[in-house]
């Protein structure tokens, strides 16, 4: 009987170390379970002969990092540096003999290109035994310079030393990256994609010839991007999509600025909305997993639809805008192009939101950015023909759209493109759109100037809600523009209307004499102190009403500016009748804030008291 009991307890002390085991694999795997009797976080000896019941659970141990030891830091040089600068210093004293070994004369151009390819494929096969063995970043190095070896190794066959036609040597790097490519999905390395599609995008470059091949050039380009996009249909590398997107675009503006011409416009514009297919398509066939290096909606889905969009509108806009032979016409196919991908994104942004099983943050931040597109592309698009100032609102539409898209899906790197499309608006407002102006006010400039105006006060108004603290300066900045924009547009519409009357002055300045010119000279002069005076009143105003110091201290450097006007300027250039009325509006103005202050309305003086008060008796 004792050798049947002593058989019971050792079975049960393998029972409890399997159960043990199993509550480990089951906390990895984040399986909530409760912890059996006997399961620890570190594997325990059961001793024999103790009933399983009686087994205590120790709570897990933090892990906590060993500090290194010189001994394991000497054999980290030892095994490591040691061994990757011993390569280096092989590698420098063969490429010194290969060096000698050309300027002597030993080796000719078709050894040395042999060398090279030769060189190139043993350090690729050399680099998969430190994989094997678990180093795969130097594999990986080793990869790279292998593999930067055949493409200059093909590079020098063709333009240095001619020993192979164009056909050859293109052939060949298209064999070099779709190896590299076939190595990253069989050993899962990302890295290696990145050095194909470098390579790949490489190419047309180190095998130009200084002639035009359109058709060749992007029809190689667009089954690259194919080739990229189906690799990232398969794997989590959405990264790649950025570069081939901006490798595309590098090879597509340096073809235009080299060989583009007005009769390649059809077969150019083609290939431009290809690529943009190829690229629109991208959140449809990807997979929506978030990314493990940022949280949120994804930056390659929300970034890439913005990039491609515009990349396709500068490309037919440089396309048409130079054909100056009928501008009715490319107005007119410029806003049917603008049209047709409104469309296509709307399209798009349907299809997208279809998508079942997909992540919700990410699926509204893509959607809702592609909207945005849409909405930007029918602002410019309908009244594109007549007047190019709707760009400006596109853009500050756009922004705003952005704003509360970014805001909604709390994707934070939205607001900076929003910031971006913000700050074009009102650059080109201020800088370069130009007006005609007819009427006071009810005129596109000061409709323009209001859209402005609007977008700052909303985000001034919600940014109390939804900014952080980080962004309590561009809230303030945004709130100096929204009162700059406003004194600009204002100050405008009063230049404007009396310049049409100096105009009106020249038609009949026979007759009229010098004298009512200057009259409306002394009225235009006293009108911008009217208008300056008469904001800072009302900024000042609306700071009492809101309780808010930063309005206030605005209102009183606009009043402080104007203060300066009115004794400096008004003084010597104003008629005396608009001299007067200039002094007695300010010191009223003055008067009536200095009236609001004196009261204590904010009760400042006893904030300063109270605030007096605690530091004393601290």
């Amino acid at each position: 009987m004792a050798n049947v009991q002593d058989e019971l307890e050792v079975l049960r002390a393998q029972l409890a170390t399997l159960t043990a085991r199993i509550y480990r694999l089951e906390q990895r795997a984040g399986i909530p379970q409760q912890a059996p009797l006997g399961a620890t976080d570190d594997v325990q000896e059961v001793k024999i002969g103790v009933p399983p019941a009686t087994i205590q659970t120790a709570s897990p141990k933090p892990k906590v990092k060993a500090p290194r030891k010189s001994g394991e830091l000497e054999s980290t040089i030892g095994k490591l540096w040691l061994n990757r600068i011993g390569i280096f210093a092989i590698l420098v004293g063969v490429s010194y003999f290969i060096k000698y070994a050309f300027d002597s004369g030993w080796i000719g151009p078709a050894g040395r290109i042999a060398i090279g390819l030769l060189v190139g494929i043993a350090v690729v096969m050399w680099s998969e035994r430190f994989r094997k063995k678990g180093y795969a970043a130097f594999s990986y190095s080793l990869k790279a310079v292998g593999i930067g070896t055949l493409y200059l190794s093909l590079w020098g066959a063709f333009q240095i030393y001619h020993l192979v036609p164009a056909e050859v040597a293109f052939s060949a790097m298209i064999l070099v990256t779709a190896s590299t490519i076939v190595l990253a999905l069989t050993q899962d390395a990302e890295i290696l994609a990145a050095f194909a599609m470098i390579g790949g995008f490489s190419t047309p470059v180190l095998l130009s010839s200084g002639e035009n091949h359109e058709t060749a050039l992007f029809s190689y380009v667009c089954l690259l991007d194919l080739a990229i996009l189906a690799m990232v249909r398969f794997k989590p590398w959405r990264r790649l999509l950025v570069g081939s997107f901006v490798g595309t675009q590098i090879l597509f503006w340096g073809w235009y600025s080299s060989y583009y011409t007005r009769d390649q416009r059809e077969l150019t514009v083609s290939f431009a909305l290809l690529f943009g297919a190829i690229f629109a398509v991208i959140p449809l066939i990807t997979p929506l997993t978030k990314s493990r290096w940022h949280p949120g909606p994804s930056v390659t889905l929300t970034f890439l639809p913005l990039a491609n969009a515009a990349a396709i509108f500068l490309a037919l806009f440089f396309m048409y805008e130079g054909d100056h032979t009928g501008a009715g016409f490319v107005q007119d196919t410029l806003t049917w192009y603008a049209l047709g991908l409104a469309a296509a994104y709307l399209v798009l942004s349907s299809l997208f939101k279809r998508r079942a099983g997909s992540d919700p943050d990410i699926v509204k931040a893509t959607n809702l950015v592609h909207v945005a597109i849409a909405i930007a592309f029918i602002t410019i698009a309908i009244p594109l023909k007549l007047n190019h100032h709707w760009i400006t609102i596109g853009w500050l539409i756009e922004s705003a759209v952005l704003l509360l898209v970014a805001v909604r899906t709390r994707a934070t790197f939205l607001r900076y493109f929003a910031v971006v499309a913000l700050a074009l608006g009102i650059f080109r407002l201020l800088a370069y759109d130009n007006f005609y102006v007819e009427n006071l006010f009810f005129n596109w400039r000061f409709a323009t100037y209001l859209i402005a105006i609007a977008i700052l006060g909303g985000i001034v108004s919600a940014g109390h809600r939804f900014a952080g603290p980080r962004e309590a300066l561009a809230l303030r900045i945004a709130a100096i523009a929204l009162n700059l924009l406003a004194l600009t547009a204002l100050t405008l519409e009063a230049s404007d209307y009396f310049g049409r009357r100096v105009a009106d002055w020249y038609q009949v300045r026979v007759h009229a004499g010098y004298g009512p010119l200057q009259q409306i000279q002394f009225a235009r002069n006293f009108s911008y102190s009217a208008i300056w005076l008469a904001y800072g009143a009302g900024l000042m105003i609306f700071g009492f009403w809101k309780r808010s110091a930063f309005v206030r201290w605005q209102a009183l450097a606009l009043i402080a500016f104007t203060i300066g006007k009115v004794f400096i300027y008004d003084v010597s250039q104003l008629q005396q009748g608009y001299r007067i009325l200039s002094f007695i509006a300010l010191g009223a103005v003055l008067m009536g804030i200095s009236y609001a202050y004196h009261h204590d309305w904010l009760k400042l003086s006893s904030k300063t008291q109270e605030t007096s008060a605690e530091e004393s008796s601290s």
